[in-house]
């Protein structure tokens, strides 16, 4: 490709209605600026091709032979243009009439079918392309481009990524109620949850980096059980397997219920931000910005102890 400058779009647009008016004042008008913004145009269009392109004098303005040449060449370039504007306003309109996202367990099970569910009312017409996965591949996925937006359970921004705040969470020790801590009269000691096996989330997932991030260095034990849906480790929990570390959304139903019991630790008090996340230098699609809003503004705060 030669590394000439490609020329300006508007300004072959202006040498065209000067061919058709006769004028540069006309066209100017018909162009929508004044004839000094006009002359200088066409001035910079000839300095640049190099070539002579009009003919001025005081009973108007015409294309000289090179000029015609070049304005037959103009034409073929800005249907050509047209054509790629409108395929790029219809890719527009494809890209967003569909929503690719991803969310994490917590986040899909929990928050994301209000979400969904508010995003619908707002356009109808999207098409919502789901997919649950646990945070670090949906961070994956982010960078990669295979989806528009995703949202995680993180306690640090991730790397490459774009990321807007949209709600908080908080992790909370429980166990099945006839687990001896279920009848604690007290808060338990931090060193006590650290020194017992719990079951817990695969490596990866949201509530797994959490809960690894704040016992960094304090946990002497093996896990009992490493499960990969939260519903898996409260089954195990409410069965006796061993107490977890789960997300207050995510229990909340089986507390109400007496089914599993809250436990109180001193000094553990974990709130963990929900993020979305895409890709960094890219502009949300208007559906996927629409449901970024949308979750931001559906204002969950953490649950409280």
């Amino acid at each position: 490709m030669s590394n000439a400058r490609w020329p300006d779009l508007a300004s072959l647009e202006l040498l065209l209605l000067v061919a058709e008016q006769g004028s540069v004042g006309k066209a100017a008008r018909l162009h929508g600026i004044t004839q000094a913004s006009a002359s200088r145009r066409l001035d910079t269009l000839e300095r640049e091709l190099g070539l002579t392109l009009l003919r001025r004098s005081t009973t108007g303005s015409r294309l000289t032979p090179q000029g015609r040449i070049v304005a037959d060449q103009a034409r073929v370039a800005l249907a050509a243009a047209d054509g790629l504007l409108a395929s790029v306003r219809d890719l527009r309109r494809e890209r967003d009439a569909l929503v690719r996202v991803a969310a994490s367990m917590t986040i899909a099970e929990y928050l994301m079918p209000g979400w969904l569910a508010a995003l619908r009312r707002t356009l109808p017409g999207v098409e919502v392309r789901p997919r649950v996965v646990n945070s670090d591949m949906v961070c994956r996925l982010a960078r990669d481009g295979e989806i528009d937006v995703g949202f995680i359970e993180s306690p640090f921004l991730p790397r490459g990524l774009s990321t807007r705040y949209v709600a908080y969470d908080r992790l909370i020790v429980v166990v099945g109620p006839r687990h001896p801590w279920a009848r604690h009269p007290v808060r338990l000691r931090f060193a006590d949850l650290a020194a017992t096996p719990l079951v817990v989330r695969e490596p990866g997932s949201g509530t797994r980096s959490a809960l690894d991030r704040v016992m960094a260095g304090r946990i002497t034990v093996p896990p009992a059980l490493e499960l990969s849906s939260n519903a898996a480790v409260k089954v195990a929990v409410e069965a006796g397997a061993a107490p977890a570390v789960l997300s207050a959304l995510a229990v909340a139903a089986e507390l109400r219920e007496g089914r599993l019991v809250e436990v109180p630790v001193a000094g553990f008090d974990l709130r963990r931000p929900l993020l979305a996340v895409w890709r960094r230098r890219t502009r949300l699609p208007g559906a996927a910005a629409e449901l970024v809003r949308l979750a931001a503004a559906s204002g969950r705060p953490a649950p409280s102890s």
